[in-house]
Order: structure tokens, then C-alpha cells, then sequence
């Protein structure tokens, strides 16, 4: 089967570890001093090591794999003791891998395995299943063709607007340069007008907040979209939608925007898979952003 797998580049592995230590599902080791992956069963997919790797070495790509197989990684950690076992199953639970995370603690009732799991907090899941199977809905209404405003596609004048507000604005207030709406990539269409032949921006959800010269240092004269790499669900689509903006809109730049935090290395993934799968060539920014509101790397790649 084809799925998301990592890929270790041997030229800029330097053999630290750093991403052994990292896998809790053990589908890494350090052989002749270089990370390899020693089962495809055992590699979720999931990319958690590319933040501990400080040489970038690993990167997600879509090839012809085993099936991950929750059991087998269980089978292998589980004398690893309790402490690794709950960082696997904790990292299933953040990464939403639900059917994996029952997988591994059934496993463990099944063998009469006793650990405590009060850590993970399982009591609070069913309220949060609720609550996306809810949020799961209403996204269909709108994309069956329901009337949520916040679906609805407008583009907008800068000039005008700022012209209209100038006597409600403060002579001080810093300008929006945002030019259309929706931004939530989930709700956007990549073949809107607006991406048309543009500069585009995807933007972590933090980044906003974290740089206060986010408008017109980043957004000026850029299409918007924001994401979360860590949080969002279903982000094969969002290679689909870089996919069309690249190929269908012919989006001329795409500058991605990220918190230093390695959650944040999946949305720059996500870049780089689309543009391996898309037709057209188009040049992509890294933007690295520290928790502080310091821009750390800014560069082409």
C-alpha cells in the first residue's frame, strides 16, 4: 500500500540519536552511524521525529509500504516499560490516531499488562469525539452547499476599506493587509480567484500572534491561509488544495510560516509533498518564527 512515510537523508545525518529517542514505536536505530528505519510496520507515519533531527534530516514522503501495525509496535515496546509505553500511546492520543491508541490499550488489557493510563486523561475523549463528530457536521452542511457566512467567498479593496475607516481608526492603528476571506485553509477554495497568479502565504495559527509586524511584514501583498500542522484534521487534503493552487491557479510564490516548536516542522512537510507531487515548479520560503515574535530563519528551499 502507498502511505505517508519518513525518509532519512544519509548526507545530512550525523548518526546523534536524537531521533531514536524520539520514536517511542521504536521503527528507528542507528546502524554504521546512520538513522534507518529497521520495519516499515513500525513507522506510523506520523513525522513526530522530524523536530528532534537538529541536521533536518528527515522529511515525509508518500511511497509503496507495510501497513502500520499497532500491535507489532506494542509487542516491541512493551518490555521498554511503562514509561515508553505511555509516550507511545500519548503521542497516538496527539496525533488523534484513535483506532491505534484502543489498538495499543486493548493490547494491553488483552495481555494483562497492568500500567496506569490515568495520565492520558481517556475519560475526556468521548466529550471531545462529540464534539468534532459536531464540528464533522457542520462542515458538511457548508460544503453540501449550506449558507454559513464563514464559507463564502469575498475578496476585498484595501484601498477602499482603509479610505471608509480612516475616521474610526485611530491615526495610529496598524492597517490589515488581509484581501479576502475565508483564511482556514479547510474552508478554502484553491481555485478561487484570489489565488489566481498570487504570492501565498500558509501561516501556522500561532504565527499571528506571535509577530506583531505579522501584516505587513509577512501578509503585504500575499494570499492568506492559516493552519495548524499538530491540531488540524484530514491533512491529505491540504496537499490536495497546495496541489490545485500550484497547478490550477498557478500561485506564483509560497511562503510558509512556522513556530520554532517541532510541531510546527509538519506544515513545511506538507509544502514540500505538494510541490514533489505538483506539475508546475514554484518556489517556496521558510519562515521561522520564535516564541518570542523573532523571525529565526527566513529562506528559500
Amino acid at each position: 500500500m502507498k502511505r505517508t512515510m519518513i525518509e532519512i537523508n544519509e548526507d545530512l545525518c550525523d548518526g546523534c540519536g536524537l531521533c531514536v529517542t524520539g520514536c517511542h514505536e521504536g521503527a528507528l536505530q542507528i546502524i554504521d552511524g546512520k538513522a534507518v528505519i529497521i520495519s516499515d510496520m513500525y513507522c506510523d507515519g506520523l513525522g513526530a521525529c522530524i523536530g528532534d533531527c537538529p541536521q533536518g534530516a528527515i522529511t515525509l514522503i508518500e511511497r509503496v509500504a507495510e501497513p502500520y501495525d499497532e500491535i507489532a509496535v506494542m509487542e516491541r515496546i512493551v518490555h521498554k516499560g511503562e514509561e515508553v509505553v505511555l509516550a507511545h500511546l500519548k503521542h497516538m492520543k496527539d496525533f488523534n490516531e484513535i483506532e491505534f491508541l484502543n489498538q495499543g490499550i486493548q493490547y494491553l488489557k488483552d495481555n494483562n499488562i497492568d500500567i496506569d493510563l490515568s495520565s492520558l486523561e481517556l475519560d475526556k475523549m468521548e466529550s471531545k469525539k462529540e464534539e468534532k463528530d459536531d464540528l464533522a457536521q457542520k462542515l458538511e452542511n457548508i460544503f453540501s452547499g449550506g449558507s454559513c457566512p464563514s464559507n463564502i467567498p469575498q475578496s476585498f479593496n484595501q484601498d477602499n476599506n482603509n479610505r471608509e475607516n480612516n475616521n474610526s481608526r485611530p491615526s495610529q492603528a496598524q492597517r490589515s493587509e488581509l484581501t479576502h476571506w475565508p483564511i482556514q485553509l479547510h474552508l478554502q477554495n484553491p481555485e478561487s480567484s484570489y489565488f489566481r497568479g498570487a504570492d501565498v502565504l500558509i501561516a501556522a495559527d500561532c504565527t499571528a500572534f506571535s509577530i506583531g509586524e505579522f501584516h505587513p511584514r509577512l501578509l503585504k501583498n500575499k494570499i492568506l491561509s492559516i493552519a495548524c500542522p499538530k491540531l488540524d484534521s484530514n491533512k491529505d487534503v491540504y496537499v490536495e488544495k497546495i496541489i490545485s493552487m500550484i497547478d490550477n491557479s498557478k500561485i506564483n510564490t509560497l511562503t510558509i510560516a512556522v513556530m520554532e516548536v517541532p510541531c510546527c516542522a509538519g506544515l513545511t512537510q506538507l509544502a514540500l509533498q505538494a510541490k514533489q507531487r505538483a506539475k508546475r515548479n514554484v518556489p517556496i520560503k521558510k519562515v521561522m518564527i520564535s516564541v518570542q515574535g523573532e523571525i529565526l530563519e527566513e529562506d528559500w528551499i
